[in-house]
């Protein structure tokens, strides 16, 4: 037995950064042996363990962590040029061992084959395809809204307390389970985050904890948002690491709840992708179109934009600019940019869909 492991961690980093770099040149192997083999399991051990307990225990690991490395490099400061090589080890075996959880319990989900492909749709889309799948999403969301409404002008307010909706999450997936077996979601770990206010005055709706597999919700967005927010995060808890697609088939399962609060949520939310892109295309166009949806659709929208408009500050492009380049460096070329892909998978599959 080695006396110290501490070099042989430390220089893990190197040939395992090199095994992710050429993994990630092969998507049908991790999709087949990683994303639908290997991480199914470890993600179903995770929510087995830790989906019972109410609060967040990834949050208070995270918590523990900052206070934890924050006082380590104050008591080991002096070190940094006393005892430089031992410094470096302690740090680059901790970060070599970060890096493999990560990585091994979700991260290798980044670089399996796109979600187009395995749904077998096309990647590209015509303005025209556009225009006519967002008109039926209009319909659609217009038709739900005034099931829900006293008229055409109220914005929908959620009977649930957000407790209620995210036990709600889970049937949303059995319903999409039908048409995507693999989708299937039990048991669930999804928990309000304990830094839902840092997570807001950063611009953040939710996460997924990638070393406990529990979906975190920020519990102060608007609880119109609640059920498509939570199903998205629960997509990136079974293997859909893509922003992205995790919005498309967080989207789908909000659509196929049994809730009709849950459908509008679900139907709006995939009906905004598509009205920002027309407003990319044509802004013209997109004015005369937003007048055909009813005005509780609209004031929905506002809503949520007024709750993020109240907790803008100097320090949210920063985490946004963190977060855009933590995306490129995860298979996401076009880092935040790259969200507008949802709106392909959305109108190919979609086209057929809604009559």
């Amino acid at each position: 037995m080695f006396k110290n492991t501490k070099p042989y961690i430390a220089i893990l980093i190197v040939p395992l950064f090199f095994l992710v770099k050429l993994l990630k040149q092969f998507p049908e192997v991790i999709e087949m042996y990683y994303s639908l083999g290997i991480y199914p399991v470890i993600s179903s051990l995770f929510r087995f363990t830790l989906g019972w307990i109410p609060f967040s225990f990834g949050d208070l690991v995270y918590g523990f962590a900052i206070i934890y490395i924050t006082r380590w490099f104050i008591l080991n400061r002096r070190r940094i040029i006393k005892d430089t090589k031992h410094w470096l080890l302690d740090v680059f075996s901790a970060i070599s061992i970060i890096y493999f959880a990560f990585h091994l319990f979700w991260a290798m989900n980044y670089h399996r084959l796109p979600l187009h492909e395995s749904l077998n749709l096309e990647a590209d889309y015509s303005t025209e395809q556009l225009i006519s799948v967002t008109e039926k999403l209009i319909e659609k969301s217009n038709k739900l809204h005034l099931e829900l409404a006293i008229n055409d002008s109220t914005k929908i307010d959620l009977p649930y307390s957000k407790n209620e909706i995210l036990s709600l999450i889970p049937d949303g997936y059995k319903s999409l389970e039908k048409e995507f077996p693999h989708l299937e979601y039990h048991p669930k770990s999804i928990k309000k985050s304990l830094f839902s206010l840092p997570l807001t005055y950063m611009g953040f709706s939710g996460y997924l904890n990638p070393l406990t597999n529990e979906a975190q919700i920020n519990n102060l967005i608007v609880t119109y948002r609640f059920p498509v927010v939570a199903s998205h995060e629960v997509a990136h808890q079974l293997g859909y690491a893509k922003e992205n697609e995790a919005n498309f088939i967080g989207g789908l399962a909000a659509i196929n709840h049994p809730d009709s609060y849950f459908e509008y949520s679900g139907y709006t939310f995939l009906l905004k992708h598509c009205l920002l892109e027309i407003y990319k295309r044509d802004n013209e166009l997109y004015f005369e179109i937003l007048k055909t949806l009813n005005k509780g659709v609209l004031k929905n929208y506002q809503e949520v934009q007024d709750f993020w408009d109240n907790y803008q500050n100097p320090a949210e492009p920063l985490f946004k600019s963190t977060y855009n380049r933590y995306l490129i460096a995860n298979n996401q070329k076009d880092g935040m940019e790259s969200y507008s892909y949802v709106v392909a998978l959305i109108v190919n599959y979609f086209e057929d869909k809604i009559k």
